[in-house]
């Protein structure tokens, strides 16, 4: 019996026996669609992390200076009040490494607040996040400007009260006039607008255009850090190989400027991209690693169906595997045959269970930030499985259908 024939028999069976070949499939088909959909989630999710989630919080190939680090997994209690006790990063430390740093970098300072936002025409923004900083952010973080201007070195020095601000922000306090000249108060302080960011979306559906970014040393230090103080320092080194020496001449500097001694901690926290998700590539660990256990238990359940339903089937064609074997055919086309069904019908479950996975993965996508991140690989896996589970589960009835005396099959009733 060829491979062909097997398979025709079996699309028959589904279409004579619909409901039962749905339920009889269903233990795969949820398998395989479980796997299609966590692997959506997870590789959407680490590819979202990677890509928009660095560049946006800390900026292509950097090093970043904290009081303590920006991303906080399992912090004890203790470690808290620790970190508490820490001394703050001042402007004078971030001077210092200006000028000591042997590698060519960038050096941002960047402090951070909130309020809302009033136009000279009278509409407001609610909820702005308002940044301190220096010019060099925009070329660390690639903050393009739409219309207008960054501003100048001079500004920054002098703390001139100007505003950089997020297409978002524009839009609702100035509804498509042109905001650059324009002024805009930020706790009853007035602002000159000089320029309007690019669009850039939303970080963990949080948007990054509702913001407006000032000089550090403007009037927003009154409530985005205390004078002088420095709540990040983002050090991005021009030549990417030399990002770990930048790192390491930044903690010596820092080391000498708060008198630690050989052996003692830091009490500060140096920050690089790969450092600050380490933790999400711990979580993906295990989720893989929990993956194949989870849908192999969908896949049992759905093996084990399709035996029993294959077992039926054979018992209710005796009849015709007794005529098959009184003309020739022998064992073992009998045993290809039943293989050939099973794998068949398992593998139908998992095409459906891709199809569903692909579903739910345009579903996450349209419905979030996360990109839909199915690769054909997971596909032909999805595909691999219902295959390999309908010939397991084949083996059995085949088995006991090849079996069969012609005689006692022809008797059957």
């Amino acid at each position: 019996m060829n491979v062909w024939e097997g398979v025709v028999l079996a699309m028959e069976q589904l279409r004579a026996q619909k409901l039962k070949s749905f339920f009889s499939l269903l233990g795969v088909i949820l398998g395989v669609t479980f796997l299609i959909v966590v692997v959506t989630v997870v590789e959407g999710m680490d590819q979202y992390v990677r890509e928009d989630f660095t560049s946006q919080v800390f900026g292509v190939n950097t090093v970043t200076l904290r009081r303590w680090p920006d991303v906080n997994i399992n912090t004890s209690r203790e470690e808290w009040r620790a970190r508490l006790r820490r001394p703050r990063i001042r402007r004078e430390d971030v001077q210092a490494i200006r000028e000591q740093l042997t590698v060519p970098a960038r050096i941002a300072e960047e402090n951070r607040g909130g309020a809302d936002v009033v136009g000279d025409n009278g509409r407001s923004a609610t909820g702005v996040s308002v940044l301190g900083a220096s010019p060099e952010l925009f070329d660390i973080r690639d903050l393009g400007i739409a219309q207008g201007r960054a501003f100048t070195p001079q500004e920054a020095r002098e703390g001139t009260p100007v505003l950089v601000i997020g297409s978002e922000t524009a839009e609702v306090v100035f509804q498509g006039l042109d905001p650059v000249g324009r002024t805009l108060r930020i706790r009853g302080f007035p602002y000159r607008v000089v320029g309007v960011l690019e669009e850039r979306g939303s970080l963990f559906g949080q948007s990054l255009d509702n913001q407006v970014i000032a000089p550090a040393q403007s009037p927003v230090q009154a409530f985005t850090a205390p004078r002088g103080v420095v709540e990040g320092a983002i050090i991005q080194t021009l030549d990417p190989s030399r990002l770990r020496d930048a790192q390491t001449q930044v903690e010596g500097i820092m080391r000498v400027r708060h008198g630690l001694r050989p052996g003692e901690e830091n009490d500060f926290a140096l920050e690089t991209a790969d450092e600050a998700i380490s933790f999400w590539d711990n979580i993906s660990r295990i989720l893989f690693l929990a993956l194949p256990g989870l849908v192999a238990i969908s896949l049992v359940v759905g093996g084990i169906v399709i035996m029993n339903i294959m077992l039926v089937s054979v018992m209710e064609r005796t009849r015709e595997i007794g005529v098959r074997k009184a003309l020739g055919a022998r064992r073992r086309d009998i045993l290809t045959q039943v293989i050939i069904e099973s794998a068949t019908l398992s593998t139908v479950g998992a095409a459906i269970g891709v199809a569903l996975g692909l579903g739910f993965a345009a579903i996450v996508a349209a419905s979030s930030p996360l990109p839909a991140a199915v690769s054909g690989q997971w596909i032909t896996v999805g595909i691999l499985l219902g295959v390999v589970v309908g010939m397991i589960a084949g083996v059995y009835p085949a088995s006991q259908a090849s079996k069969l005396d012609p005689v006692d099959a022809l008797r059957y009733e």
